[in-house]
């Protein structure tokens, strides 16, 4: 029987994660051997968290072809041979957080941008010409975005335009979430950033991020205001990328059971260049990148993956067909910046200098889309309808 969230059966993840023993599951990954590793994919799915720590071990990079293979076929058989494609559109990057490693932090010397709402519809128009359908709205943590009813302001204006509206901004309380689900936004996002306590204490030394359990939460307070997609994901680069899996994959489980009414999203954004002199502890590599996400799949197969513009295009290219559900394409990390981009091409024109992070892959949308299509999958610009909710 599925754990309620609504009604208090369950506990917060926060709770649980007091409770796991992440150091002994990292063990168990780190000693994996090969037949433990092939018992699970003979399997076909990793059915518990010592099972999915198997397929992120040492043991398991040789595995890589079987891991892709398995993860096709699963993500083929619950997803389709689509792709979901959105873009980001950045609000504001005014910021109260000291985050040591974002190029929006209050102490980087950054052209400081917020959008009035007007500026908002423009820039959002030209990613409706570009054939988006589907939207994030992106903003640094800032208490006056949600106090002045801003955004929720900026959702009722684009949800004629966008009938999926999601939102990476700082976390809330429920009450504070549901004037936004009203206004017509279906999805919230928010990332852990690194689940290792003691590295999210270091990194983040001011403002409200600083509450390490709190943010944890933020994905089960969205659900009960009646967000019905929730992203959750941690940023690789900041600590050891098996232990911020595992913990990620925990989340994941606890998200599935606790929120079953919505579709959980799980994002693997990797460090990339921005403002500040922040380095990297621990990069993700490539073949380590393509590991996790098939383990993931083989671990929650009806979970959705994001890939972003944070990767190069040849690889994500050809991590298309091995487990990604969903894109952003032609992206801009700077408030404003679609404006400046070339009418012909949807690219950059200029230095964006108050962008939260450079992005890799540059191509404008409609070639990501012709992408797709070469490895034999559609692109899907428009999946929702607020309309359907009428019939629920």
């Amino acid at each position: 029987m599925r754990e309620k969230l609504m009604g208090g059966f369950a506990s917060r993840f926060s709770e649980v994660f007091k409770r796991l023993e992440l150091s002994s599951t990292l063990e168990i990954a780190n000693r994996a051997s090969d037949v433990e590793v092939e018992r699970v994919l003979a399997q076909g799915r990793a059915n518990s968290l010592n099972e999915f720590a198997a397929l992120v071990s040492p043991a398991a990079e040789k595995h890589l072809e079987t891991l892709c293979r398995l993860s096709q076929r699963l993500t083929q058989q619950h997803f389709g041979k689509t792709i979901r494609m959105f873009a980001p559109l950045y609000l504001s990057n005014e910021c109260v957080n000291i985050c040591k490693y974002c190029g929006f932090s209050r102490h980087n010397d950054i052209p400081r941008i917020t959008l009035d709402i007007e500026k908002v519809e423009r820039e959002a128009a030209l990613l409706a010409e570009q054939g988006f359908r589907s939207i994030l709205l992106v903003a640094g943590e800032h208490p006056k975005y949600v106090s002045n009813g801003y955004v929720e302001e900026v959702v009722r204006r684009l949800a004629e335009t966008f009938p999926s509206i999601a939102l990476e901004l700082g976390p809330l309380e429920t009450p504070a979430y549901q004037p936004l689900t009203q206004a017509g936004c279906e999805a919230l996002i928010v990332y852990q950033e690194t689940y290792h306590e003691a590295t999210y204490r270091s990194l983040h030394t001011a403002g409200p991020k600083k509450h390490f359990h709190w943010r944890m939460d933020t994905a089960e307070r969205a659900y009960e205001a009646g967000f019905r997609r929730l992203g959750i994901g941690a940023l690789f680069g900041l600590h050891e990328w098996r232990e911020e899996a595992l913990a990620l994959a925990a989340h994941t489980q606890h998200l599935l059971k606790t929120c079953w009414k919505a579709q959980i999203n799980i994002s693997l954004p990797r460090m990339r260049p921005a403002a500040g002199e922040f380095e990297q502890v621990d990069f993700l590599q490539d073949h380590h990148f393509v590991q996790l996400i098939t383990a993931l799949r083989l671990f929650a197969p009806h979970a959705g993956i994001t890939l972003s513009t944070r990767e190069p295009s040849t690889l994500r290219d050809g991590l298309i067909p091995i487990g990604v559900t969903s894109m952003s394409a032609g992206s801009s990390t700077e408030p404003g910046g679609y404006s400046s981009f070339d009418e012909t091409s949807f690219t950059p024109t200029r230095e964006q200098e108050g962008e939260q992070f450079h992005i890799a892959d540059e191509r404008p949308p409609s070639e990501v889309a012709r992408a797709i299509r070469k490895m034999g999958y559609e692109p899907v610009w428009k999946d929702f309808d607020q309309s359907l909710l009428a019939a629920v």
